[in-house]
């Protein structure tokens, strides 16, 4: 007969557990998708996201971007 064995975490625990192996796959599954499929996502003006990337790109060339840490992004 099998037993099964129970593991007691916490929500917090399994979420530090499981980001970095999700964030992982998830890196992992897009690389492949953008290798297969060459110029699948493009953007147009009329989209909303279009004008956030616009001016990312532009901070990017004046070096004025500032990332924040992952306490900052989860208010951990």
């Amino acid at each position: 007969m099998k037993s099964s064995k129970h593991i007691n975490i916490s929500i917090e625990e399994l979420q530090q557990s499981l980001e970095p192996l999700i964030r992982r796959i998830i890196q992992e599954e897009l690389k492949k998708m953008s290798d297969k499929f060459k110029n699948i996502f493009y953007l147009t003006p009329e989209m909303p996201l279009y004008e956030d990337m616009k001016n990312i790109a532009v901070r990017k060339a004046k070096n004025d971007i500032t990332l924040l840490s992952h306490e900052e992004v989860w208010n951990e």
